[in-house]
């Protein structure tokens, strides 16, 4: 799946400038200082060690352009295509120092966002010719959701919400405090408006079938059911209500998560328990 930067460079700045913050403190690149002649310049190239799936070359761009604006840079894969072992993914020419002191901060991004969408792919990979979408869920890294969210587009999978403030989902908490699942759903209803969609969870058909009777959802979540479960809640909602399952959901169950016929299959760890794809800056 072929991406361009997508968000605004401006989006993005703030989270650079603290990474960079963190790593050169006040004092800068010691080493680089010490041991690099003022005005040399290097040829860099920023290269895949393994095969996934490219996120974060345009954070990348920005760290290494946020150093010094001079530095040439050129992606050569862009976000959301695939690399092998080898392949170069960006270059960097310019002053030595500024390249190294962004080195670090634009690869820590480049390899995570990249495991991300190299995991999201496999994940797709297994619901193919199916409907079934693979859909991130809040488990991300504090402070970096907009870019991890970001990565799992660029693996081809889709995102759920971004925050408590932008879409209702009332889960089992939610149904406990608010007294039962017809008090919670005639209580959303009253506050939802057009533009913002009501998801209830359920962890049994009995559930399911409550809130069938009730109305007033617009999604359902089936929470830690079986296959056989999932096919049967499928066919009580007949289409009428999104359905997403969650729960669980190992690489080796998508195919059949997919086959019960569910419209979403939500992976918390897609963003919270990922391998960094391997990827290296060469002089």
């Amino acid at each position: 799946m072929t991406h361009t930067d997508r968000l605004p460079d401006f989006l993005l700045l703030d989270l650079v400038k603290r990474a960079l913050d963190e790593d050169l403190g006040g004092a800068g690149d010691v080493t680089s200082q010490a041991v690099i002649p003022d005005g040399t310049t290097y040829s860099a190239k920023l290269n895949a060690r393994e095969a996934g799936v490219i996120s974060g070359m345009q954070i990348a761009r920005i760290a290494f352009h946020t150093v010094d604006p001079l530095l040439t840079v050129k992606t050569l894969i862009a976000d959301g295509r695939p690399c092998k072992p080898g392949d170069i993914c960006m270059t960097i020419e310019g002053d030595a120092k500024s390249i190294l002191m962004a080195e670090r901060v634009a690869l820590n991004f480049a390899g995570h966002l990249s495991g991300i969408a190299t995991m999201t792919a496999a994940y797709t990979a297994k619901a193919t010719g199916t409907k079934t979408k693979i859909t991130c869920t809040r488990k991300t890294t504090p402070g970096l959701r907009l870019v991890e969210k970001e990565a799992v587009r660029h693996g081809g999978g889709s995102n759920h919400r971004f925050g408590l403030n932008d879409a209702i989902l009332i889960k089992d908490n939610h149904i406990a405090a608010a007294g039962g699942v017809r008090a919670v759903l005639e209580r959303a209803r009253a506050v939802a408006s057009h533009m913002r969609r009501i998801e209830i969870e359920v962890d049994t058909l009995d559930q399911l079938t409550e809130v069938l009777s009730v109305g007033g959802a617009d999604c359902v979540l089936l929470d830690n059911m079986d296959n056989m479960q999932l096919a049967e809640a499928v066919k009580m909602v007949g289409g009428r209500l999104i359905t997403e399952a969650s729960g669980g959901m190992t690489l080796d169950r998508i195919a059949g998560v997919a086959g019960a016929g569910v419209d979403y299959i939500s992976v918390g760890a897609l963003t919270h328990t990922v391998k960094t794809l391997d990827l290296g800056l060469d002089f």
